[in-house]
C-alpha cells in the first residue's frame, strides 16, 4: 500500500524515469543498460519510501502511541510553553529516509491548537530543529482531559510537511493524519501524568509502539488541584 499523499511525488519520478531511459536508449549498449538500472533502482526508493503498512492499533485509551516509525534520539523533562504550558516529558524521533514517513495520531481527543511554522532546514536531529525549522504544531486534548502536545519538524531533505486534520476535529488514536517527505523528526511532548515508557536508541513504529501511558485517565485535570496531588501519590 503507497502514501496517498505520496502519488504526485511517484507519477513525477515515474515520468522522468521514463523520459531519462527513452533518451537512454540512443546512447552506446553499456550506457543504456546503466542508465536503466539507474532508474529503476531510483522509482523503487520512492516507491518504498512513500510504502504505507496497515498497522495494529492497540485499543487501550489510557496509552499514548509512537506517532512516527523511526529512532528515539530524545526522552528530556522540558518546559513546555506553547500549549501544555506547563512541565512535560519530550520525546524526539527522528525518521531516516529508509523509515515509513506517514504520521499518525498519538492519542484520542479533541485537535484545539494547529499552527504551520515556516523556518529554516538544520538537520533534523539538532536540537534547534524543534524550534527554528519548518514545522506544524498540534495540541490535543485527551479523552481524559489531559493535553499532548506533538509537532512535525523537516530536516535538510525533508522539505514538505502534509497534515489532513483540522483545528476542532475528534482525532482517533493510531489514524493517519499526514507526513513528511523525506528525512525529518517528530517531537511529542505529554504531561507528568504520563508514565514514559520508552528510552534514547529504542526504535519505534508509528501507531503499534507505546511511548507512555496515562497514570490515571479517569481523573481531569479540569477539576483541579486535588486531582493532580492524587495522580502524584499513586
Amino acid at each position: 500500500m503507497l502514501a496517498r499523499d505520496g502519488y504526485p511525488t511517484i507519477s513525477i519520478v515515474i515520468v522522468f524515469a521514463g523520459l531519462v531511459s527513452l533518451a537512454a536508449s540512443y546512447f552506446d549498449h553499456w550506457t543504456v543498460y546503466l542508465v536503466y538500472g539507474l532508474m529503476v533502482a531510483l522509482v523503487g526508493l520512492i516507491l518504498n519510501f512513500f510504502r504505507d503498512p496497515d498497522r495494529d492499533i492497540p485499543s487501550d485509551d489510557n496509552l499514548v502511541l509512537a506517532p512516527a516509525d523511526g529512532k528515539v534520539v530524545l526522552v528530556d523533562e522540558v518546559e513546555e510553553h506553547t500549549y501544555i504550558k506547563g512541565k512535560a516529558t519530550q520525546i524526539s524521533i527522528f525518521l531516516s529516509v529508509v523509515d515509513v514517513h506517514v504520521n499518525r495520531n498519538p492519542i484520542s481527543g479533541t485537535l484545539e491548537y494547529l499552527e504551520y511554522h515556516p523556518g529554516e532546514y538544520h538537520m533534523a536531529w539538532d536540537h534547534q530543529a524543534s524550534e527554528l525549522n519548518e514545522r506544524a504544531d498540534f495540541g490535543v486534548r485527551h479523552t481524559s482531559g489531559w493535553k499532548v502536545f506533538y509537532r512535525q519538524i523537516t530536516g535538510f531533505l525533508a522539505r514538505r510537511i502534509v497534515y489532513n486534520v483540522n483545528e476542532g476535529e475528534q482525532l482517533q488514536a493510531g489514524k493517519r493524519f499526514g507526513m513528511m517527505k523525506f528525512g525529518s523528526r517528530m517531537d511529542i511532548l505529554v504531561p507528568p501524568e504520563v508514565e514514559v515508557l520508552v528510552q534514547q536508541g529504542d526504535k519505534t513504529v508509528a501507531g503499534e509502539t507505546v511511548l507512555g501511558r496515562f497514570v490515571d485517565s479517569h481523573s481531569s485535570p479540569v477539576s483541579g488541584k486535588k486531582d493532580r496531588a492524587e495522580i502524584s501519590n499513586t
